[in-house]
């Protein structure tokens, strides 16, 4: 019998079980994936979510897989450009990992914290009874496991939030059809850069390898009209920046152009036996380039409701309630 189950060991979920662990409850993480594993992502970690790394003592590791910091940011909105500094004096870089190198990082944590993990662990099913979920069942439909908690920390398709038909509020459909690649050979110094032309904006970052990340994209009303040549697409409104036309122009694209359009919605993230962290919980435009950080603050607040209820200072709805009300605090503004 475990305290918590977490389902999913990405940005969210290894975190979460981390920090479960390291208080000293039984933790099990368990994911489909192998790691290390790469998902859709464009990896930008701003200053405050480097300050959690710093509180979680996992900083240095990061520091040591050779990822360049970013030190200034910009936004050329055409006549005129915008440039800052914008971190704090805890953290003042902000730094973009590839979720290759940082998911298996955040999961060997867990791992050392005392989380029991499990890879390549599909979950078929919830064990339900008497509408509290108590536990999972394997894909295989043999093994299965039982906690006082189960959290979906599975993304935005996630399987938890289906099966408990978790609430979504505050729904808007998808405004942006974005995607993202990465260039050798494009020199844009430790800045992340943003350019903001009518319909249209891009940006770009420094990351492992040498390698800049370039996202760019339009209005979701021209998906269809767009999607059949998206570097074609992507080339012609660089041409609305020309000196950034040609750096591009002089440098290689390492990788295929990679992007969706995603819904935006809010997840009510807790009910009997059950909770949500993470993309599964609440998911926004990733233009804004703030789910990481968003997923390492959720992980924080999660944990410390969960811990209020497990030792009995707060009950479980008390408790999480006030999970949900600061989470939803900390991002209506951007969100909106």
């Amino acid at each position: 019998m475990y305290d918590a189950i977490v389902v999913g060991a990405g940005c969210a979920g290894s975190p979460t079980a981390m920090l479960l662990a390291r208080k000293g409850y039984k933790v099990l993480v368990v994911d489909r994936a192998r790691f290390p594993s790469d998902t859709l992502s464009t990896h930008l970690l701003h200053p405050t979510g480097v300050e959690a790394l710093k509180r979680w003592s996992l900083f240095d590791a990061v520091i040591a897989t050779g990822v360049p910091p970013i030190e200034t940011y910009s936004f050329n909105f055409g006549p005129f450009t915008i440039t800052g500094s914008p971190g704090t004096k805890e953290a003042p870089f902000a730094y973009a990992p590839r979720r290759i190198v940082l998911d298996k990082l955040l999961l060997d944590a867990a791992a050392e914290a005392g989380a029991e993990v499990r890879e390549g662990f599909g979950v078929q099913d919830l064990l339900v009874e008497d509408g509290l979920v108590v536990g999972i069942v394997g894909r295989d439909g043999k093994v299965t496991e039982r906690a006082h908690v189960v959290i979906g920390a599975d993304g935005r398709n996630s399987f938890v939030a289906r099966k408990v038909k978790a609430e979504q509020y505050d729904e808007k459909p998808p405004l942006l059809a974005g995607y993202y690649t990465y260039y050798s050979g494009l020199d844009i110094g430790a800045q992340f850069q943003t350019y903001v032309r009518p319909h249209r904006a891009w940006a770009t970052w420094p990351t492992h390898d040498g390698l800049t990340l370039v996202i760019g994209g339009w209005p979701y009303a021209e998906f269809e009209a767009n999607k059949h040549d998206i570097e074609g697409n992507m080339l012609k409104q660089f041409e609305l920046a020309p000196e950034w036309a040609e750096k591009v122009a002089g440098a290689k694209r390492e990788a295929k152009w990679a992007g969706t359009a995603v819904p935006n919605y809010f997840r009510t993230p807790y009910g009997d036996g059950w909770a949500l962290v993470g993309d599964a919980g609440y998911n926004r435009d990733f233009i804004t380039a703030q789910g990481m950080q968003d997923a390492f603050r959720d992980a924080e607040l999660l944990t410390t409701a969960l811990d209020a209820s497990f030792t009995g200072s707060q009950n479980f709805n008390e408790a999480m309630e006030d999970y949900r009300r600061v989470r939803d605090a900390h991002v209506k503004g951007i969100y909106e």
